[in-house]
């Protein structure tokens, strides 16, 4: 596992929003289960961050894969990861992975959340909606 990885994981353990940013490179992609595109560059990155470090309860890594993928955006080959995460969401359990594409310079440029089961989708999506509105990352429908 890389240096910027286990610093996130340390980052996200300590719900350190601070150091997270410093970990996130200025253009930052999120793709996240609750939103069909991505949340773009590290301020709001770090806001989507901060809801959800407050919306899910009992977060932990129980795994990690490390080696290289394609991003999105690009097609290249970059290091990547992918940490596999258990949490809970208004009573739902949720498994997850998080898939960390890294940057050159060891900032992580793309995130993807995947959560299984298909209940637990639909209470974080909620949730998470409801946070973003209210920290006012995203406008009321």
């Amino acid at each position: 596992m890389t240096a910027a990885v286990n610093r996130f994981r340390t980052a996200v353990d300590t719900r350190d929003l601070s150091a997270l940013g410093d970990l996130f490179a200025e253009d930052i992609r999120l793709y996240s289960p609750v939103k069909f595109t991505p949340f773009e560059g590290r301020p709001m990155v770090v806001g989507v961050f901060g809801v959800l470090l407050r919306t899910f309860e009992d977060f932990r890594y129980v795994g990690e894969l490390a080696g290289a993928a394609q991003t999105s955006v690009d097609g290249v080959e970059a290091p990547a990861a992918v940490l596999l995460f258990r949490a809970t969401v208004n009573g739902k359990e949720i498994h997850g992975i998080d898939l960390v594409h890294l940057a050159e310079d060891g900032r992580i440029k793309e995130f993807t959340v995947m959560v299984r089961p298909q209940s637990a989708v639909h209470a974080l999506g909620e949730a998470v909606l409801a946070g973003l509105v209210a920290d006012g990352l995203v406008p009321t429908e």
